[in-house]
């Protein structure tokens, strides 16, 4: 996803003298965006979606021998010291890492919720505010994990990825979750389009969980019910005004960008790729994960159709003849020129012909006079570092290296979201799956002094009812039926209960640790001679300890509500552990982050603060593997903002190549 905004203001402001060539590992198909093309893609994707029986995040997209994605269902135990293997990812755990994602053109946006609050100020400098600090790699002793840019200047950048992504939300209505914090977190600013509408399972929560607070850790912490942010359509907002571009304005100090509102007509939802007056507003299908029908969530495809495509003179599209992109392109390894810099001087690709084919063309492309950008996930961008290997001479001995990994840091700090699920009868019907996958979270575990001792959580309220859980309402017929239900009886039951399931969910922040990593091993190699990313995961008492507190304010919660607890938690689930005596089962998020994390040290960091690699003078990577630690935030918008923001370097740099 961050490559699809780097390309579209890259052409904004060097249209007439650079040309972009992309790599895209999925098929041909995922990027053919004409009309008549993307909506038959689409339309197949939404077919393959009806006729799965699972419906998880991947069920929809091909699953490619040449170029695999991770999958959920693919989790199984593991037993140290043998890995996982079942899957893509060769996970030795000790714990399972329990998230996915897609090789497809627009890449996991296609699937993603589309829930979009900004990180907290506090998220940025977590050993400056609470102490905490992490372990180094070989026992170097703890380092602090701050990041190298802080909420302020970030927020600028927040406004283009929203304006971008087309978020929809009441600013007023984000409450900060603590009292000492001073930031003004939004400012004089509203989002482009209005609220979704809270939901009315929400509604009957919000006014049961009235006035209520939640005693944890000898500390009453009150309930902020939170209209949540969202990257999908609604009603655009007349305060924001006219449609706006996101502007590179030379500077003394070099290109700088800004929101330019000057444009003629008013802010627009973007409707889907293939007709913009599809999908201008979410329809309420409630199965944003895994795909929008209508694409009235946004999706990558639509900023990538942007650079594509130029409205000319007589309102046609016309094709911009200065970006080309090939799929069924994998790219797998990188080549550096020791005597010009350490510039990135070749990129190496596998070509396949055909997803029924596993034959590959080798293709090597000279790139001494270009900027190379990584804009892969975080499992993939850090598996094709850890691939470019090279040799060194230091001190009369040779060394070999791998690209852009002096820190030791590339792979390394591996984070999710550890989802733990609380799900329960209302005690009358609330009527989940209407509306989108959640439109309200709790917000009052997002920060607080509490996280030097434990993890901060966002709590999303969950619009689906115990699907995710228990895969109902297929379990739910199941069980009836075993019961000797059916006719008139079976329906009153699935009525009787469908209409009371309610699912909370608890997002727990994780930690950078250099032990959680993402390494290769030529011992596993897909079907391309590629390395498959083999994963070191384990979670630590600081998270343990989080999922414990949660549990206890689910508990008061549901107490207060009425909600008749059917939560269960199994010894046989892959994803479970024992804790103080209890048992705890986490889930994914789908929130990959950590790998290549930036900073202001090239000893303990991967990239500075503008996404750019600290050993090579013309390599970028970026994507959700930048983020120093995760918050309690998606992070989708965050990876987006300080994308847009390495494009100000990225002008730079490119400016100094034109003049030279």
């Amino acid at each position: 996803m961050g490559l699809e905004f780097f390309k579209k203001y890259l052409f904004l402001q060097f249209f007439q003298e650079i040309s972009v060539l992309m790599y895209e590992a999925g098929l041909e198909a995922g990027i053919e965006l004409d009309s008549a093309s993307s909506m038959t893609n689409y339309n197949e994707y939404m077919r393959t979606f009806y006729k799965q029986s699972a419906k998880v995040p991947n069920s929809p997209y091909p699953n490619l021998k040449q170029a695999p994605s991770p999958n959920v269902l693919d989790i199984t135990p593991i037993t140290p010291p043998f890995p996982d293997k079942n899957g893509y990812l060769v996970q030795f755990g000790p714990m399972p890492f329990a998230s996915d994602a897609i090789r497809v053109g627009g890449g996991t946006t296609l699937h993603w919720l589309g829930t979009t609050p900004r990180m907290l100020p506090n998220d940025f400098r977590l050993t400056e505010k609470y102490g905490i600090e992490i372990n180094q790699p070989d026992s170097k002793g703890k380092a602090p994990i701050n990041w190298p840019i802080d909420y302020e200047t970030l927020r600028p950048y927040y406004e283009m990825a929203e304006f971008e992504i087309g978020v929809s939300g009441d600013v007023s209505k984000q409450e900060y979750p603590i009292d000492e914090s001073t930031e003004e977190y939004y400012g004089n600013y509203v989002f482009p389009m209005e609220e979704i509408p809270q939901s009315y399972m929400d509604q009957k929560i919000i006014d049961g969980l009235s006035g209520m607070s939640v005693q944890l850790n000898f500390q009453k912490i009150p309930l902020l019910m939170v209209p949540s942010p969202q990257g999908r359509n609604s009603v655009p907002n007349p305060k924001y005004g006219k449609t706006k571009i996101i502007k590179a304005e030379p500077t003394h100090a070099g290109y700088k960008l800004a929101l330019d509102g000057s444009e003629k007509e008013e802010y627009k939802a973007l409707g889907s790729v293939w007709n913009p007056y599809m999908g201008e507003r979410c329809e309420g299908n409630a199965s944003c994960v895994p795909i929008c029908p209508v694409q009235a969530k946004y999706n990558a495809l639509k900023t990538l159709k942007k650079a594509l495509y130029k409205v000319n003179e007589n309102d046609n599209l016309k094709r911009n003849p200065h970006i080309e992109i090939q799929a069924q392109s994998v790219v797998y390894k990188l080549s550096v020129d020791q005597e010009n810099h350490d510039r990135i001087s070749k990129i190496h690709i596998r070509k396949y012909a055909s997803r029924e084919k596993t034959a590959f063309v080798e293709e090597a492309v000279d790139t001494s006079d270009s900027i190379v950008i990584l804009a892969a996930n975080a499992f993939e961008n850090p598996k094709i570092l850890l691939n470019s290997k090279y040799t060194v001479n230091e001190n009369g001995q040779k060394v070999q290296k791998t690209v852009a990994n002096r820190s030791d840091q590339v792979g390394r700090n591996l984070m999710d979201h550890m989802v733990m699920l609380t799900w329960g009868l209302f005690p009358e019907p609330v009527y989940p799956y209407r509306g989108p996958g959640s439109t309200t979270n709790i917000s009052s575990f997002r920060d607080g002094s509490f996280r030097s001792e434990f993890s901060a959580w966002i709590s999303p309220l969950d619009n689906w009812g115990w699907s995710w859980p228990t895969i109902s309402p297929s379990s739910d017929v199941a069980e009836f039926l075993n019961d000797g239900l059916f006719g008139a009886e079976l329906k009153e039951a699935l009525t009787h209960r469908l209409s009371r399931q309610v699912l909370f969910h608890f997002e727990i922040e994780q930690l950078p640790n250099p032990n959680n990593r993402v390494t290769i091993n030529d011992q596993y190699m897909d079907v391309l001679g590629i390395p498959r990313p083999v994963i070191h995961y384990e979670l630590t008492d600081y998270e343990k300890r989080a999922m414990e507190q949660a549990k206890l304010a689910s508990d008061q919660m549901f107490e207060k509500l009425g909600i008749e607890d059917f939560t269960t938690y199994n010894a046989t689930d892959p994803n479970t552990f024992l804790y103080n005596n209890v048992r705890y089962s986490y889930n994914g998020a789908g929130h990959i982050v950590g790998t290549h994390r930036m900073g202001s040290n090239p000893e303990d960091s991967v990239t500075d603060s503008y996404c750019k690699a600290w050993d090579h003078p013309n390599l970028y990577i970026v994507g959700a593997g930048n983020m120093t630690t995760l918050g309690t935030s998606n992070p989708t918008l965050t990876l987006s903002a300080f994308t847009i923001r390495s494009v100000e370097s990225i002008l730079n740099d490119l400016q100094t190549q034109l003049k030279n």
